[in-house]
């Protein structure tokens, strides 16, 4: 029993300090943080105390505006500390690779598959939707390394549908920040089974598999982008 106890403690620590870790990550970068999320904090309260007098239940309604209140706070700090990670990890290189190492369940992600001698760089993801390139680097560069790179599959994967994403903020772009949305919004044309199949046949193929720096200023220790989570 007192190890269980200890365990938790433990554990209920190593969350606290993630959070604290996390916390100090976006203020550097969104000096705002700590008085939007007073601020949410105090109104949402506020709203539901006041509600509270008017209906004659102040105590009642004051508890569950306590506890929404701390439910706001939660969601809007989550978000602005992923706005705040997406910040810090933009330009970097890798960017793109430590994104797809969270985009979710259900994909296997492989980084530098392909990179150039200007260090323009093809990462892979393979799902139920196909498999997905992901480009970043300079856009006419790139155009060339993924043609490279599609002949080069279209000799082991048959009728696998093949998606290219080139990182950027140019016209046929995607942003950073958008690239996970944008691989979970594609359709799901693959059986688990398929996914295995091109899964082993990529990877019989052989990748460069060079081992290029990812972001490390985004995510500090122990800390997960948001449903991230990766399947190998």
């Amino acid at each position: 029993m007192a190890r269980k106890e200890n365990a938790d403690t433990a554990a209920e620590t190593g969350r606290l300090k993630q959070i604290a870790l996390t916390y100090k990550m976006t203020r550097r970068v969104d000096k705002r943080v700590g008085l939007v999320l007073a601020g949410v904090g105090i109104v949402t309260f506020g709203v539901f105390l006041a509600i509270g007098f008017l209906v004659g239940h102040p105590i009642y309604l004051g508890i569950l505006g306590f506890i929404l209140a701390f439910l706001a706070m939660a969601i809007v700090f989550g978000r602005r500390a992923e706005r705040a990670a997406f910040g810090q990890m933009e330009g970097q290189p890798g960017a793109a690779a430590a994104v797809l190492e969270n985009v979710g369940r259900g994909w296997s992600t492989t980084p530098a598959v392909a990179m150039n001698r200007s260090q323009d760089v093809i990462h892979r993801a393979v799902g139920k939707a196909g498999i997905v390139l992901v480009a970043e680097g300079n856009p006419n560069r790139l155009k060339s390394l993924l043609a490279a790179e599609k002949k080069k599959m279209a000799r082991i994967v048959i009728d696998v549908p093949v998606h290219d994403i080139i990182v950027g903020d140019g016209e046929g772009q995607v942003p950073l920040k958008k690239v996970r949305t944008t691989m979970l919004k594609l359709p799901r044309v693959l059986s688990g089974p398929q996914v295995t199949v091109a899964n082993d046949r990529l990877r019989a193929m052989g990748d460069l598999m060079s081992n290029m720096p990812l972001p490390k200023g985004p995510m500090p220790k122990g800390m997960r982008m948001p449903r991230g989570g990766k399947t190998r």
